[in-house]
């Protein structure tokens, strides 16, 4: 049967929270996933998944790319098409970057392009649409749009504000061969905290938008957190003494994200091999080192046949 029309999108990873920014703050880093969706004039589906987690995705309608599609379709009020998926995940699985967020945001701009000409979406209605499917925007966000995302939920729905990093901060990700499931790491979370903790964090996340923006050199003290990175320790010891001893050493580590990857904010890209090198020296879990740039584009859709984003 003949094509109707193939768009190929792009998804960068995520790191959220970055300390103490719980279920806010997001930034969007140089790794991606990669797919080609074609819609077909008949009822196939057909997946292909190479790369990250590739072995325990699923090839059907349980397919968080497919569901997100067929979400965004259901809403726009249009009957989805069949479809072949061709996905090259570079976001590692499982480990605290965003890999499920960067699915559901490949699956509603994959829609998007889909639907270009017949329907529009404002970046709000990407946003709402995302987080309906993510259930919390603070990944969806910075995939969407890139840089650094403030994301919040207001009486009109989910909201962001992108800002610019400054152009010193280095990120570097630590990443372990072991995964960490979210719900999990939630569960490890008090349903309260003491009004001195939760003073302590808003202080230290007003500090990082600083340190992220203007001044990298308070990135140690403004990365600091209280409210949910002790609890989930006993879930990811070699993830909790690797932060311990990076930010005794004067890096701004964090988990990033649910963990179990480590995250560090160095203030320059000369800092990036002193942390990797401390990070094969303290602990006995081999980690791979990223070091990436921020990513300050976001998720992008490109029709194949037209080169229209």
């Amino acid at each position: 049967m003949p094509e109707v029309r193939t768009v190929q999108v792009r998804v960068p990873a995520t790191s959220a929270n970055l300390g103490p920014g719980f279920d806010t703050l997001g930034l969007a880093l140089s790794v991606y996933d990669e797919l080609t969706v074609t819609a077909l004039d008949d009822d196939r589906l057909e997946i292909e998944v190479a790369g990250s987690g590739a072995a325990d995705i699923p090839r059907d309608e349980s397919n968080l790319v497919v569901r997100s599609i067929e979400h965004v379709y259901a809403d726009a009020g249009r009957e989805m098409p069949g479809l072949r998926i061709e996905a090259r995940n570079g976001v590692p699985h499982g480990r605290g970057l965003g890999s499920s967020g960067a699915a559901v945001t490949a699956g509603v701009l994959a829609a998007k392009g889909l639907l270009a000409g017949d329907v529009d979406f404002s970046d709000a209605e990407l946003l709402r649409l995302a987080t309906e499917l993510e259930g919390h925007p603070d990944n969806v966000a910075p995939a969407l749009f890139g840089g650094l995302t403030i994301a919040w939920t207001g009486e009109s729905g989910p909201q962001h504000k992108k800002l610019l990093v400054h152009r010193g901060v280095a990120p570097l990700v630590l990443v372990p061969e072991r995964t960490m499931s979210t719900t999990l790491a939630r569960s490890l979370q008090p349903p309260q905290v003491s009004r001195e903790d939760a003073v302590f964090n808003v202080s230290r996340t007003a500090l990082l938008i600083a340190a992220l923006m203007q001044s990298p050199e308070l990135l140690l003290d403004a990365t600091a957190d209280r409210l949910h990175q002790d609890y989930r320790a006993e879930a990811m010891p070699e993830t909790s003494a690797l932060v311990q001893a990076l930010r005794a050493a004067g890096f701004a580590a964090v988990v990033s994200g649910a963990g179990p990857s480590v995250l560090v904010l160095c203030d320059g890209p000369g800092g990036r091999q002193a942390a990797k090198e401390l990070a094969d020296s303290v602990t006995d879990t081999p980690w791979e080192g990223l070091m990436l740039a921020v990513d300050v584009r976001g998720g992008t859709v490109r029709d194949r046949a037209e080169g229209s984003t």
